[in-house]
């Protein structure tokens, strides 16, 4: 077979946390479907069965969400660092240089070896991640952070730091849908640096670093921001069309949204995601996004190119509209994936610890045999 380049059909590990059929749209943690979980399922079960291989009885979670909510916090020092930057700092910047700096606050942060302390510190990073991205979105408005709750789950928290009001309710459940569909998705770019860097005997806060750094680019967790900027861009519904035939049907642009690397069929959690994409925009009112990416959606399956190439909507697709409708900044897009994946990085980092180095090799197509030239003879 010949080589397709970025490791693709590779095996560089044994993982329990998921597995995926993207022949099928098959989607599954640690043993439970993604629409089961995504129907029933709070964000805080899904971080303890990919910790602990199975779901947690009411005790257990209530002990996990107390502790998420409890260490959420963010230090004194981190919040005065945010504030100093630059307004123009993109989401993703002030969440990693954020994640960097609370390392220094953490008493186990160089606690390399033990197991159970990395889960003490993945679940007191769940919390303070969260804690980051809400106080960057009202930073960045010129508006004071709102610090969180110790009764609320990581969904709750999160509109409640972001709004500065009690939560409401449709908005906390369908961002606790989207943070359960995007927990985890096997080895994906960032869960893989994560676990390079691991490998190397580094610690929990680089490798979560590393992962937001490979999360930030735009062929991996920022396709959502660009797919909102492309419904934008469109503006209406009557404009579908048009603009599919402009810059589409002639090969002048991509789709941001549509396709993935795995999946070469429906994405399971599009589909969920749709359904709560069109109930958000019932209950709120703004309903125009949605109906142009259906409309986008349908003209794209029409046409030949998308159908003969199993292009369906994935993930980021109505994650835009979803996370668009909750009134969050597109700049916030990709640090709420971040939000969400630091349960599936976490998990990763700790099956790795301990493990052998990553060294893959690479094929040399350099030249041979150069004869050394003088500097003033070239």
């Amino acid at each position: 077979m010949a080589d397709k380049g970025g490791l693709e059909e590779a095996v560089v590990a044994d993982i329990s946390t998921s597995y995926i059929d993207g022949s099928i749209g098959k989607l599954i943690y640690h043993g439970y479907a993604i629409e089961d979980l995504a129907e029933n399922a709070t964000f805080e079960e899904v971080l303890f069965l990919l910790f602990k291989d199975r779901l947690p009885n009411r005790a257990e979670y209530e002990a996990l969400r107390s502790a998420i909510a409890r260490d959420a916090a963010i230090p004194d020092e981190v919040i005065a660092m945010l504030k100093s930057l630059p307004r123009e700092t993109s989401g993703m910047a002030a969440l990693r240089t954020a994640v960097s700096m609370l390392s220094a606050f953490d008493s186990d942060a160089e606690n390399l070896t033990d197991k159970e302390a990395a889960k003490a510190k993945a679940i007191r990073l769940t919390g303070q991640i969260t804690t980051v991205c809400a106080a960057w979105m009202r930073i960045a408005k010129g508006e004071e952070p709102t610090p969180p709750r110790a009764d609320l789950s990581v969904a709750e928290n999160f509109v409640y730091m972001m709004s500065g009001g009690e939560p409401d309710e449709t908005a906390c459940a369908a961002l606790n849908v989207y943070l359960v569909l995007l927990a985890e998705h096997g080895m994906n770019a960032s869960t893989f640096t994560a676990r390079v860097v691991t490998a190397t005997g580094s610690d929990m806060h680089s490798a979560i670093v590393a992962g937001i750094g490979a999360l930030k680019g735009p062929s991996h967790g920022g396709a959502n921001s660009a797919a909102m900027k492309m419904f934008l861009e469109i503006g209406d519904v009557e404009n579908v069309v048009p603009w599919f035939e402009k810059y589409i049907r002639t090969g002048e642009r991509r789709i941001m949204g549509i396709g993935h690397r795995v999946y070469k069929s429906n994405d399971p959690r599009a589909g969920i995601l749709r359904r709560h994409a069109e109930a958000l925009a019932e209950s709120s009112g703004k309903r125009k996004w949605y109906d142009i990416a259906v409309k986008l959606a349908e003209t794209a399956r029409a046409d030949d190119y998308f159908v003969q190439r199993n292009l369906y909507p994935n993930v980021d697709y109505y994650s835009a509209i979803v996370l668009y409708t909750l009134d969050l900044d597109i700049d916030m897009f990709t640090p709420l994936f971040a939000m969400a994946r630091i349960a599936g990085w976490s998990a990763h980092v700790i099956a790795q610890m301990g493990g052998r180095l990553i060294r893959p090799k690479a094929n040399y197509v350099g030249p041979f045999d150069c004869n050394w030239t003088p500097i003033d003879d070239r």
